[in-house]
Formats: C-alpha cells, structure tokens, sequence
C-alpha cells in the first residue's frame, strides 16, 4: 500500500477552479482526517460496519480493480468482493487511512468526469455516513459544493430510485426554482432540501437526510417505504 502524501498535492489532484483542488479531493481529505481522529472503531450509518470497515471499503473501490465491480454488482461477485474487503478490514488501520489519503493508482478513478460525481458522490455520502453517526451536525456547505453535487443528483436520480414502483418522485433544491424528475409516475411525491440531503435521502439514509417529504399522501407513503440507494 502507499504511504501518506507529503508536501503540495500532486498535479493530478489539481485542477482549474475550484480553489485549485477538485471538489473531491477536498472530501478525500475531510474524511481521511476523520478517520483518523475517530479511530477504527467508531460507528458508522452503515451498522454493523465501522470506521475500519468502510476505509477498507474505499481502498478496495480503487485499489482492487479485480474484486472493486462487486461492490455494485450482485452475486457471487459481490460475495467476492465482500471477501477481499474482510481481508483489508483486518490490516493496520493507519495504513489503510493513510492509502485512501493518497488517492487513487494512475487509472479511472483519476478520470475528471469520474472525480466530478462518482468520487465526489461517494465521498460526500461516506463522509456523512461517519460524521451523523457519530453525533456531528449537518454541513453547511459552500455554494461552490452544493452546485456540484445538484450536478451529481442530477445524473444519478433514476438509478438509485429504480426500486420504486406506481409512483414517481420530484427533487426540488430548497430556496431554488432547480428541480429535477427522479422518477417518473403518479401520483409524485417532493423532495425539497439541500443537494448533499437530497442526495443521503436518495441514497437511502431517509432517517437523517434533512428533507421535507410532500405530496399525495399514496406517494409520500410509498417512498417512505421503498428501498432507495445502491
């Protein structure tokens, strides 16, 4: 595995805008020293997993190219996946904190349009996924931010709402006219919040996506039951 980074980022972490850094690049780093400062033990939304168990997660995304399809592909791939994943999971934590800090080897995940919503999606939501659980307070995040992750909400809704059936949802940024069709169907129900709420509802941590629900009440009650996320 690599050791931690030193010194300026190297240029791939680099871009135009942005503060000179990619957004995702900017929760990488968030995150990691979250990792570090809770330990490999704390909890995580993602029960039983713990911190130790989601750093071994985000290793293997980007570092495992044979076992990294599983984590969205079903069967035995993902019961593969699964497997190598325990195996990270048993190592030195600090390393394992240390390699996801240091990014990504030469490949796909240091694609641009990958970084802008796949990497920045997965990150944001982890990185959520670690701080409520662990009794920190929603974000308020920069403007610069909440564009791209409506940017990211916008090129993922239909996937991750694809279990639901009969009904259809509407995003609506709040404070905005932005809205977006997740899924299309009647009745419709609302989603109105933030884009980083938006996106931890649609990826199914409805307890504490801070979110307002509206609507027919047939839709409303078939999205508070239906399974959103991966």
């Amino acid at each position: 595995m690599r050791s931690e980074a030193r010194g300026p980022p190297p240029a791939w972490l680099r871009s135009a805008g942005m503060a000179g850094l990619f957004l995702d690049a900017v929760e990488r780093a968030q995150l990691a020293d979250l990792f570090d400062e809770l330990g490999p033990r704390a909890p995580t939304l993602l029960a039983p997993w713990t911190t130790r168990d989601l750093a071994a997660h985000l290793v293997l995304r980007e570092n495992d190219p044979l076992a990294g399809p599983g984590l969205v592909l079903p069967g035995r791939w993902s019961h593969f996946a699964e497997r190598r994943r325990a195996a990270l999971a048993a190592s030195d934590f600090t390393t394992l904190v240390a390699t996801f800090r240091s990014g990504p080897p030469p490949g796909f995940f240091r694609i641009g349009w990958v970084r802008r919503v796949p990497n920045l999606t997965e990150f944001f939501v982890h990185h959520e996924d670690v701080r409520r659980a662990n009794a920190r307070a929603p974000r308020t995040t920069q403007p610069a931010m909440d564009q791209a992750l409506w940017h990211s909400l916008t090129r993922v809704p239909w996937f991750l709402a694809r279990h639901l059936r009969g009904v259809g949802i509407e995003l609506r940024w709040a404070g905005t006219t932005h809205t977006v069709r997740a899924r299309r169907g009647h009745p419709t129900a609302r989603i109105t919040g933030p884009p980083g709420e938006l996106l931890l509802y649609l990826f199914g941590r409805k307890d504490t996506a801070h979110v307002q629900v509206s609507g027919p009440t047939a839709a409303v009650r078939a999205l508070q039951h239906a399974r959103l996320g991966m």
